[in-house]
């Protein structure tokens, strides 16, 4: 398979899949643009891997055909009929990637087969490295950078995204079995299992929801301290991402941290109309 028509394919995924992250990506130039196609269509397969109703022992295989195909896409050699390891591999060696960003990032997925519960936040910190963190190095990789604090930034950035995931999708998660708020919080809080199982949203859970709002959008101020160290197009994706985070962080603080309420998310004009506010101020210095 040609290399140009294995990111076409995985610039499809992106667009149908990608809901935060494509109005950013479209924002960086042709070649990074491209690149971060392919390692987001990579992340979504190793998601998608631990997702669904299959047996453990399948996602477990799953998980380890990743590991393959992430060491055919570094040893060149990615199946010729796969488009994603294609692109991925062209990406790991055109920007020089390295693989234990992406192994960290297919660990994290594999703790979701394992761990449906964290004990502190120390704990879901870890998590968060691996599924999010990683992504952040991934891309500071691709957008390129010469100061030694951007990787770092990078990865609040992307952990601070994640416990904005986190708190957008409580409902879901416990619904699924799964609960990624940390049980010494819950428990000082007063907030039990049973309030997330039966949709309760309660004055104890709210003031859990604030303070882990609190802790996300600290996150998110110490990862914008990437945004100075990136050329203009690659600070405009980041400024874009980051912006996104922030509003959906917004709607659920309008909503009064009410989990149950429904999905908090953007729709598709207010993320032209926030790609363009942002584009704007990164050109005006702002």
């Amino acid at each position: 398979m040609l290399v140009e028509a294995a990111y076409e394919r995985c610039r499809v995924i992106a667009r149908e899949e990608a809901r935060n992250f494509y109005y950013g990506f479209v924002l960086l130039p042709p070649e990074r643009r491209a690149a971060m196609y392919a390692a987001y269509a990579f992340s979504r397969r190793c998601d998608d891997s631990v997702d669904g109703p299959e047996p453990l022992e399948t996602k477990m295989t799953a998980i380890g055909a990743r590991r393959e195909e992430l060491a055919a896409c570094y040893a060149g050699t990615p199946p010729e009929d796969d488009p994603v390891l294609v692109a991925l591999a062209d990406t790991v060696r055109r920007f020089e990637i390295p693989e234990r960003h992406l192994t960290y990032l297919i660990d994290g997925c594999e703790m979701d087969l394992t761990i449906d519960r964290y004990a502190t936040f120390t704990d879901l910190r870890g998590y968060c490295d691996r599924v999010a963190g990683a992504v952040g190095l991934v891309s500071l990789w691709i957008f390129g950078f010469s100061d030694d604090d951007a990787p770092a930034h990078a990865e609040e950035l992307g952990v601070g995204m994640q416990l904005v995931n986190i708190m957008r999708d409580v409902a879901e998660d416990a619904e699924a079995g799964r609960i990624y708020l940390p049980a010494d919080e819950m428990a000082e809080m007063g907030v039990t299992e049973a309030d997330l199982s039966a949709g309760r949203m309660t004055p104890e859970l709210r003031d859990l929801m604030r303070a882990q709002g609190q802790r996300a959008r600290a996150y998110l101020v110490r990862g914008e301290r990437l945004l100075p160290m990136l050329d203009r197009r690659s600070r405009m994706c980041v400024a874009m991402l980051s912006r996104t985070y922030r509003e959906v962080l917004r709607t659920l603080e309008r909503r009064g941290y009410d989990v149950f309420a429904g999905r908090a998310s953007l729709s598709a004009p207010k993320k032209i109309t926030l790609m363009a506010k942002t584009s704007a101020s990164v050109v005006l210095g702002r």
